[in-house]
């Protein structure tokens, strides 16, 4: 999946995460860099940087952005 993930560098994406204690999450994130399983992103949710390991994302799809 990190190939995937090289196209949406620079985008915002959806993800489905799973964490570190086995909860469950949907994230929005713009991917900066992807890395050795790492993605290093802005997560809106969280208001800051964050890493995500690429093997914990369940799924993911591009946020579609319309003209107002």
């Amino acid at each position: 999946m990190e190939w995937k993930l090289q196209k949406y560098i620079g985008r915002t994406i959806e993800i489905i995460y799973l964490g570190r204690d086995n909860s469950i999450t949907q994230r929005r994130i713009e991917v900066r860099t992807v890395n050795a399983g790492i993605v290093k992103a802005y997560c809106f949710e969280r208001k800051g940087p964050r890493l995500f390991r690429v093997e914990n994302i369940l799924a993911m799809q591009p946020v579609k952005r319309y003209a107002v």
